[in-house]
């Protein structure tokens, strides 16, 4: 029974998903959600009431919420790429900087985009305010914590890297890290330069217009 994803490909969460998928050359459906596409909506609406994407379907087996699919994939589906360590002392960490960056970097990052497409009078200034202070030092912590490492966790690309992709992509046009930041700049390039994350971005490009800040002229 193949593998069927419910996402669209600007999603930062949609491309964590990938990311993981591409990593190992997991052969999977691909299903498109928005206006062209309503049947997919409905069929993740009835699989998934709350209706949040990306969602996985593995035969008679439904799985929400990225990590989750990751990790999914990782005891169901496993490839090459081990990107949960088998060795839970090795995991945890790994585990650990998946949500550092899900909850610390994409989620400031979601509410400063998500701010630009209210309508100007139900703006949140205060709010936006302190999820670029909350970026300001979520960037110079893991701007630290990497000094030495190739990727998130040491040499090995990991589930916390899938995460970190599209979180300091996205993060880093709503809220650019600091050049000062040279460590963290560095790892953002090489996560952007990886095979199966650049895919990730070149299948996303045709949509940068949506992006409500401006998508930048780069990356």
């Amino acid at each position: 029974m193949s593998l069927h994803l419910f996402g669209h490909p600007f999603s930062s969460y949609t491309m964590k998903a990938l990311t993981a998928l591409y990593e190992n050359a997991t052969p999977f459906t691909f299903h498109a959600l928005g206006p062209d596409h309503p049947e997919n909506g409905a069929e993740l609406a009835r699989r998934w009431p709350i209706a949040k994407f990306p969602l996985l379907v593995d035969g008679d087996t439904t799985v929400v919420e990225t990590s989750a699919i990751i990790e999914h994939l990782a005891a169901f589906h496993p490839g090459p790429a081990a990107l949960i360590p088998a060795d839970p002392r090795e995991a945890a960490p790994v585990r650990m900087l998946d949500r550092v960056f899900d909850s610390h970097v994409m989620t400031p990052m979601q509410a400063i985009v998500g701010d630009a497409l209210r309508p100007a009078e139900a703006r949140d200034p205060y709010g936006v305010a302190k999820s670029r202070a909350a970026l300001d030092t979520i960037y110079a912590w893991l701007d630290g914590i990497l000094a030495g490492r190739h990727w998130a966790i040491g040499d090995s690309f990991t589930l916390a890297d899938t995460a970190a992709a599209p979180a300091l992509f996205y993060a880093d046009w709503a809220h650019p890290v600091p050049q000062a930041h040279a460590t963290l700049r560095a790892y953002r390039a090489r996560l952007l330069a990886r095979p199966s994350f650049a895919r990730c971005i070149e299948d996303a490009r045709p949509y940068r217009a949506f992006f409500p800040l401006g998508a930048p002229n780069r990356d």
